[in-house]
């Protein structure tokens, strides 16, 4: 038999074998084909959100802000001994401490935050990603409802071992309550870090947060600001989320119209500028 011959029965042999032999795939089918298409849109949001909650805890000046400020200020407002704070200290204190953390990061935190993304280019940057722009803005909302949410418990569990009685029924009415205020803060944290410089931003930010810590009824209780500055600070948004929240968890009672009132007026405001103020570099 010549070589020739041999070979041809060989590839015989071998188609026969083929004929009757059925190997399963290495791989399922598909493995190694491309699949465009955009991403399951709330596993997108899961992750902008994780990410920008991570970002706002790992940065020194955001964790100052939002966590040690407030807890600072707590103790010391509840152990020292002040006149300007009625007994029990700490259950006059706590609301309004609450109300401090939500206004950090919602106002002072996002302003701060979304002024120097502008400044580096993040936001133009994503904006030309497959993400959408509410994916964007949502993931950055949950963000900072994820932060105030551990600033509650923090701050709570310290108030608690310093010996607040909160409301029982008004716990559940004050969720809400930090919810709308987070909200509220946030559209005028984005007017603000949406519309001026990095640098601007960082001080008529800080400038503000210290403006409402001291007139905004957080610091000093409004009843003792003196002359038209109790009555003004009721109007102001830091005013009546700590009236809202110490209706709640002090008094147990639902928080007044008025309370709601203005800071939905606020947020619609705010939030209304923001959209036509903002760029995104």
């Amino acid at each position: 038999m010549t070589r020739q011959e041999s070979s041809d029965s060989a590839y015989e042999r071998i188609d026969d074998e083929s004929d009757h032999t059925t190997r399963a795939p290495v791989f399922p089918p598909g493995t190694f084909r491309p699949a465009p298409g955009r991403a399951n849109p709330m596993r997108m949001l899961a992750t902008q959100t994780r990410a920008e909650a991570l970002l706002t805890l790992r940065h020194p000046e955001q964790a100052l802000l939002t966590l040690l400020i407030p807890l600072v200020l707590l103790i010391g407002m509840s152990t020292l001994d002040l006149g300007l704070v009625e007994q029990p200290r700490v259950d006059s204190v706590t609301p309004r401490i609450l109300a401090l953390a939500v206004m950090s990061t919602g106002f002072t935190g996002q302003a701060i935050a979304l002024g120097f993304d502008r400044r580096y280019g993040v936001i133009k940057r994503l904006s030309a990603t497959a993400l959408p722009r509410w994916v964007l803005i949502a993931g950055r909302v949950l963000a900072a409802l994820v932060v105030v949410a551990l600033q509650t418990v923090v701050l709570g569990g310290t108030a608690l071992a310093l010996g607040w009685h909160p409301s029982g029924a008004g716990v559940a009415a004050a969720i809400p309550v930090l919810i709308l205020g987070t909200l509220v803060f946030g559209a005028s944290g984005v007017l603000v870090g949406g519309a001026l410089r990095a640098e601007t931003v960082l001080a008529v930010a800080n400038t503000v947060w210290f403006a409402l810590l001291l007139a905004g009824g957080l610091a000093i209780p409004t009843r003792h600001l003196p002359g038209v500055m109790s009555s003004l600070a009721e109007y102001l948004p830091s005013g009546a989320l700590a009236e809202a929240l110490g209706a709640c968890l002090t008094e147990g009672t639902a928080p007044t119209a008025r309370a709601l009132l203005v800071l939905l007026c606020w947020g619609v405001v705010t939030g209304a500028l923001a959209v036509r103020t903002t760029r995104l570099s």
